[in-house]
C-alpha cells in the first residue's frame, strides 16, 4: 500500500484526513506538522499509537528536514495541508500567513521537485502533489445565485487568503514549468469535531453553554457554503487518489448559510440537547441560549457571500456529500457536548503540552 504524507496533520481539517486514512484505508500515513497553536495532537489519540501513523514534528519552512523526512519515508502522495488559516488574526499579524503560506509552500514544492525527479520510473509516474487550498482565494459573490467555478478569477480580500492564493500560484508554475505532478482543491468552510474554539461554530457552541456572548459581525447576513469536515477528508483522499494531474475540484457541502441563522440553529439544537444548562428556556431563561447574541462590529474586508459549485468533482470523480447541514451541524453539537475535556483543553492551553 502507498505512503501518503500529509502536512499539517494535526490541524483540525488534516487531522480529520489522518483519522480517515487510518480507519478506513490501508495506506501508511506520515504526519508532518510544526505544532503551533492549531496543531492539536489530542485530536489524533485515537489513531496515534497505530502501525501505519508516524509522527514528525517539523516546520515545512525548514529545507533540511523536510528532505530528511522524504528521504528517510519514500511518500508516494503529498498532502499539503499545513496552512495559518484564521482570517481575524492574518488581519492582525500578517507576517506569519506570508512565512507558512507562500515561504512554506514554495519550500516543500522545491524539497519535494528533488526528491521527485530522483524517483525510480515507476514511483515517479504514480507520485502526486496535493494541494489543498479555499474558496476564499475567489473573493467575494456579489448575485445571490453564482458559484465559485474552478475558473473563477482570483480576487482575495484579506491577507490569508491572498497568501493562500500565492500558494495555489506556485502549485501551478510547479507544475507548468517542472513537470511536477500536483492537484488542487478549493474548499468552503469546514464544520465538525476537533474544530479549534475561535471558529464561529464552536465558538457559539462553547460560549453559549458558559453563558457568554455569542458575537455576529455585522448583521450576520453573510453567506458560506457549509462542509462537514469528514465529508472534506473523504473527498480530499479520493483526489488525492483519483484526480487527474494538473487539474483543479472544488469541493462544497451545498449547504449555503446566513451567519445569523446558523447561530440560532445551534442555540435550538443546545435547547434540545443541553436542557439542563443554566442558560436554556428549560433552566428558565426567558429567551433561552438565543438571548445570548450579541452583534459587533463587521471586521475589515468582510467577504458577503461564498458558494462552491462542486459539479466537476461529482460528475468526474464520483463524490458528494454525505451530511446534509442539518445532520452535520446536530453531529458537531452532540460532538461538543460529549468531549468538554478535549474543549477545555484547548481553552485553557494545556493541550499544548
Amino acid at each position: 500500500m502507498k505512503t501518503i504524507l500529509v502536512t499539517g496533520g494535526a490541524g483540525f481539517i488534516g487531522s480529520a484526513v489522518i483519522r480517515h486514512l487510518i480507519n478506513d484505508t490501508g495506506y501508511t500515513v506520515i504526519n508532518v506538522d510544526k505544532l503551533t497553536y492549531a496543531g492539536n495532537l489530542e485530536s489524533l489519540i485515537s489513531v496515534s499509537q497505530h502501525e501505519r501513523y508516524h509522527f514528525e514534528q517539523v516546520d515545512i519552512c525548514d529545507a533540511v528536514e523536510i528532505q530528511r523526512v522524504l528521504s528517510r519515508y519514500q511518500p508516494d502522495i503529498i498532502m499539503h495541508l499545513a496552512a495559518e488559516s484564521h482570517v481575524d488574526r492574518s488581519i492582525d499579524g500578517p507576517s506569519e500567513f506570508i512565512q507558512t503560506n507562500i515561504v512554506g509552500t514554495y519550500t516543500l514544492l522545491e524539497q519535494t521537485r528533488a526528491y521527485w525527479t530522483l524517483l525510480e520510473a515507476t514511483k515517479k509516474d504514480g507520485f502526486r502533489f496535493h494541494h489543498i487550498s479555499t474558496d476564499e482565494v475567489y473573493g467575494d459573490l456579489e448575485g445571490t445565485d453564482d458559484l465559485f467555478t474552478e475558473t473563477t478569477a482570483y480576487a482575495p480580500s484579506s491577507p490569508y487568503s491572498a497568501s493562500k492564493a500565492s500558494s495555489d500560484h506556485l502549485v501551478r508554475a510547479w507544475q507548468r514549468t517542472y513537470g511536477l505532478p500536483t492537484l488542487i482543491t478549493n474548499c468552503s468552510n469546514n464544520y465538525g469535531p476537533f474544530h479549534f474554539p475561535e471558529k464561529l461554530i464552536p465558538l457559539v457552541i462553547l460560549n453559549a453553554l458558559q453563558g457568554k456572548p455569542l458575537p455576529i459581525y455585522g448583521k450576520g447576513n453573510q453567506v458560506r457554503d457549509w462542509l462537514y469536515v469528514e465529508d472534506h477528508a473523504r473527498a480530499l483522499v479520493h483526489v488525492a487518489t483519483t484526480g487527474k494531474v494538473a487539474e483543479t475540484y472544488n469541493i462544497g457541502g451545498h449547504n449555503e448559510q446566513q451567519n445569523i441563522d446558523v447561530v440560532k440553529m445551534i442555540c435550538e439544537l443546545l435547547e434540545e440537547l443541553a436542557p439542563d444548562s443554566l442558560y436554556s428556556r428549560t433552566a428558565g431563561s426567558s429567551e433561552g441560549f438565543s438571548g445570548l447574541i450579541s452583534f459587533v462590529t463587521d471586521r475589515a474586508g468582510h467577504d458577503i457571500r461564498y458558494a462552491i459549485d462542486a459539479s466537476k468533482i461529482e460528475q468526474e470523480l464520483g463524490w458528494t456529500p454525505q451530511e446534509t447541514f442539518e445532520t452535520g451541524l446536530r453531529k458537531t453539537v452532540e460532538w461538543y457536548l460529549a468531549n468538554q475535556e478535549w474543549c477545555q483543553h484547548v481553552q485553557d492551553g494545556s493541550y499544548l503540552d
